[in-house]
């Protein structure tokens, strides 16, 4: 079990490059997650995000799942951050996607921002560019689904000041697993 997990996470830092290959820039990120549903209506009323243009992830019973993000508050670049999870359960394959947090007031980003922020359990299925999640969570529960970046879905409300939304960018990975995401930040 040991040998396992350094060797999937290897597997995600060879698979987070190229997803990262295919990623849009910020902006463009932010501007799919803007026509994206639901999900658009939260730019103009969050305190702040969190953006990841490109999550990868990968897993055979054991997984794990990092990317690099960028945090903002009224617009403005103020941080940036890292993701990395981990799970156990059944799952197999690999997959990319874009992820965006919201933050409702100041208390939801000083709570992000200090490192002590984790999603727990969740469940998803993604193929290819089309897919569907659902993820409930220490922090809060959001879904999302969607038909590829420029055709996305989402659906989502704060809990405890935080919203989640993802958008798949392609891979296939099915999966039923618990496990835990720990975010870290670095303001400017």
């Amino acid at each position: 079990m040991r040998r396992v997990l350094p060797i999937l996470m290897v597997f995600v830092f060879l698979v987070a490059p190229v997803g990262t290959a295919f990623a849009d820039s910020y902006a463009d990120t932010v501007k799919v997650f803007k026509n994206a549903g639901e999900s658009g209506g939260f730019f103009d009323k969050a305190y702040g995000y969190a953006i990841f243009p490109t999550v990868g992830k990968g897993g055979f019973v054991l997984g794990a799942a990092g990317g690099e993000g960028r945090a903002y508050v009224g617009g403005r670049h103020v941080g940036n951050t890292q993701m990395a999870q981990v799970t156990i359960g059944l799952q197999a394959g690999a997959q990319a996607y874009s992820l965006i947090i919201f933050f409702e007031d100041a208390r939801a980003f000083r709570e992000f921002s200090s490192g002590s922020f984790e999603f727990g359990a969740q469940a998803s299925a993604v193929a290819i560019t089309a897919g569907a999640s659902a993820q409930a969570s220490t922090t809060g529960n959001s879904a999302g689904a969607s038909g590829g970046r420029n055709d996305a879905t989402t659906v989502g409300n704060y809990h405890k000041g935080m919203a989640a939304f993802t958008v798949a960018k392609g891979g296939l990975m099915y999966e039923a697993s618990i496990g835990g995401a720990k975010f870290t930040y670095e303001p400017l």
